[in-house]
């Protein structure tokens, strides 16, 4: 029997723990804060998206962050793996659209819980309110850990899950980022991902609030090479762009800085520009005698009129049966590609995950142990491995943690 420290009561830290404990360790987690699972429970607006239902390849091709270090971590606690773990400790699932699976209760305290349970069925010790401020090492191995108040605890190792900079709120202040690099350790730069972005033009201010639930997106390059297209739901905001189609569109332009990209947006995707062509003149002639201005009820949500009708350069008041076939055109490609250039992104209090990390050659993929610490482990959010949205990046999570818990 060994005594391990598990630095961090996350996700990853939870299952660290719960497994290292289930092979016959003692073990101490501890937790800066005064409960467990802080980040989690607010995960998937409070329902938890804990992984996704899909094949090894589809997960994979979901990680753009170094996926392929994980294919180890994945032989041993897979998605599908994390989905029988929890209903064999008593959690209902269910998978709901992309192959994203929840509690069936919509409750992500149920995954907390679940995730405490386990642990708790093999007495791991919990120090809640315990900062760790420092990993101690002897001749490259780990001796112990020396808490903000000055105790020094001897471990034989320690299994660091202290998460990264995203939702700093929840915790996540880069702690473990400090100690690990004093040890030597190389954290490639941090950077916010799945993160709402900002945008230059001013007219987006107008239509803060406004939810577009089915509409494509393409992202290009000032050379105008498309780098990323999707469809789904986005949201204008006060200062520029946000929702599920936004985020994921987010980590695809990371190496660009969140700059000099530009974000084309389709408002009527189902339609050709012919058939919306057509669709406008049957408007048009409906409304024959009405201002351009007055002419757009039926075909765009009130809040984006105004500003479809500023963007087009038709004037306003100009009735709609003089409206010129060149004019009514311009208003088709409009709507079909209707675009704002990106300048940035949101800070990581807003961002979902944290790109960037402990480099992933420093850690044997097999166990999650340091190569140049021996004793010292890795797992979540704090390895240089990051997914899309999905559930993608808590079962990167579970699985580095399982796998440094079993390999402890």
């Amino acid at each position: 029997m060994k005594t391990i420290g598990v630095i961090g009561a996350g996700a990853a830290g939870l299952i660290a723990a719960g497994r290292a404990a289930e092979r016959g360790h003692r073990v101490f987690v501890f937790e800066k804060n005064k409960m467990a699972g802080r980040k989690i429970r607010i995960t998937g607006k409070r329902r938890c998206n804990l992984t996704n239902d899909c094949d090894l390849d589809t997960l994979i091709s979901n990680i753009p962050g170094n996926g392929r270090f994980l294919y180890s971590s994945f032989s041993l606690f897979s998605n599908r793996s994390i989905m029988d773990f929890f209903q064999r400790m008593g959690l209902t699932l269910k998978v709901e659209r992309g192959n994203r699976v929840f509690p069936e209760s919509d409750n992500a305290k149920d995954v907390v819980d679940t995730l405490l349970k386990y642990a708790e069925m093999y007495n791991v010790r919990f120090c809640f309110g315990n900062r760790v401020e420092d990993i101690l090492t002897v001749d490259g191995h780990v001796t112990g850990v020396r808490l903000s108040d000055g105790v020094e605890k001897k471990l034989d190792a320690v299994i660091v899950a202290t998460g990264g900079l995203s939702y700093p709120g929840t915790g996540s202040t880069g702690d473990g980022h400090r100690m690990v690099r004093e040890l030597g350790h190389t954290i490639t730069p941090l950077k916010p991902s799945l993160v709402p972005l900002t945008v230059k033009e001013d007219w987006v201010k107008e239509l803060q609030g406004l939810s577009l639930k089915n509409t494509a997106i393409k992202l290009t390059d000032r050379r105008g090479r498309t780098i990323y297209d999707d469809f789904g739901e986005m949201l204008f905001t006060h200062f520029g762009v946000s929702g599920p189609v936004i985020l994921s569109a987010s980590r695809h332009i990371l190496k660009y800085g969140y700059k000099d990209v530009f974000l084309s947006i389709d408002l009527k995707p189902a339609l050709s520009e012919e058939k919306l062509d057509n669709r406008i003149q049957r408007d048009f002639a409906k409304f024959s005698r009405k201002q351009f201005k007055n002419s757009l009820n039926e075909l765009l949500p009130n809040l984006l009129i105004p500003v479809i009708v500023k963007l087009s350069g038709i004037s306003p008041e100009k009735p709609v049966n003089q409206i010129t076939k060149a004019e009514r055109q311009q208003l088709v490609h409009l709507l079909k590609n209707l675009t704002c250039e990106i300048t940035g992104s949101r800070s990581f209090d807003e961002a979902i995950v944290t790109a960037g990390g402990v480099s992933v050659k420093e850690i044997e993929p097999k166990t999650m142990e340091s190569r140049i610490i021996k004793g010292l482990y890795f797992a979540g959010e704090i390895i240089d491995v990051d997914a899309y949205t999905g559930g993608f990046n808590l079962t990167i999570a579970f699985s580095t943690g399982y796998t440094a818990g079993n390999s402890v």
